[in-house]
């Protein structure tokens, strides 16, 4: 029999310290989409002391953060795991089977009691926590899984997708992608999820086939590069001397200068697909510019001392291009740039 109150069930152990199964234990069907495998992973370009400057870290820790910008050789990347489930309730955002919860969006009615959803359904949903928070992941990896949910037949969505610039409907018209948006909470008579971070050769080659979507039928020049500029948009992480730096390469390189707030989604594939190096501030709006840049393509986001990643790295991984570290000096929410240190950063790849 099914509960009606599940997922008022499920907060009211998590109030008294009764903690409830791991959701995926809870699968009835569990298989590999891609198998891990050792992958030739090359180290970041960087000049002397960047790594030095580097005071902490996001998305991992510091030493697994530097142990990704900075491995030479062989890697193990982990498999592209699918599972099936059957009796789950999603419901404000987050899904209930058996006791376990995972929370897909932040919930908006945090204390309401949940009754079981009306609307029932079966398919895959190929969204996670991180790809509705972010933009860049939702570019980055959400798109790659949603080929493994469109094969299963019925591909689900709750909502919209996180938005920049306006830009997610564009993507989604050029990549043909056209999930069923769930409106509301709903009950899954079966459900379909994957676990697709792991960076195997799977993954890189549903990268390079949407780089080959986007570039499709376009006339595209070849430029010495393109400068994204992020000024204050999204989460704020702001380069004093963000434009400085954008006119002077400008000037004196021949750079392209975009903001993706006001670019379109086509401007900006057409400027970046056959770029030689991708330039500007670490965050959502390069990897507008990474997922389109050629093989060979010098990214070099430039990063705050107190938040650095190699999230960025695992795309130009994906597609054979080359990755720089620049650290900029300052704090995570303002620093500044040498343009020496841009300059010689770039002449590394020369």
């Amino acid at each position: 029999m099914v509960n009606p109150l599940r997922s008022y069930g499920t907060r009211l152990r998590k109030l008294i310290g009764r903690s409830g199964p791991d959701f995926f234990s809870e699968a009835v069907e569990t298989w590999q989409e891609a198998p891990g495998e050792e992958l030739p992973f090359h180290p970041a370009l960087a000049l002397s002391g960047q790594i030095d400057r580097i005071r902490s870290s996001i998305f991992a820790s510091l030493p697994e953060t530097i142990e990704a910008l900075t491995r030479d050789g062989t890697a193990s990347e982990g498999p592209t795991m699918g599972w099936r489930f059957r009796n789950v309730d999603l419901v404000d955002g987050v899904l209930y089977g058996r006791g376990a919860e995972m929370h897909l969006r932040a919930r908006q009615n945090r204390l309401g009691l949940a009754f079981r959803p009306r609307q029932s359904a079966s398919g895959a949903l190929y969204e996670t926590w991180t790809t509705n928070r972010w933009f860049g992941s939702w570019l980055m990896d959400e798109l790659l899984t949603w080929p493994l949910a469109q094969a299963t037949g019925a591909a689900f969505r709750t909502g919209a997708a996180p938005q920049l610039g306006g830009h997610a409907a564009r993507y989604e018209e050029i990549l043909g992608v056209v999930p069923r948006r769930i409106q509301g909470d709903v009950h899954f008579d079966e459900l379909i999820l994957f676990g697709d971070l792991a960076n195997n050769r799977g993954k890189w080659t549903r990268q390079r086939q949407l780089r080959e979507k986007l570039l499709q039928g376009r006339q595209l020049t070849s430029v010495p590069g393109v400068f994204l500029l992020r000024g204050t948009g999204g989460d704020l992480r702001l380069l004093l001397n963000e434009r400085q730096l954008a006119e002077r390469l400008a000037a004196e390189r021949g750079f392209l200068v975009l903001d993706p707030m006001v670019s379109t989604v086509d401007e900006i594939v057409a400027a970046c697909g056959a770029a030689k190096a991708i330039v500007g501030v670490e965050g959502s709006q390069l990897v507008h510019g990474i997922i389109s840049a050629p093989a060979g393509a010098a990214i070099v986001p430039i990063q705050p001392p107190d938040r650095v990643a190699a999230t960025l790295k695992q795309i130009s991984d994906r597609l054979d291009q080359r990755f720089g570290l620049l650290v900029a000096e300052g704090h995570e929410t303002a620093f500044t740039l040498d343009w020496k240190d841009l300059a010689a950063t770039l002449d590394l790849f020369s």
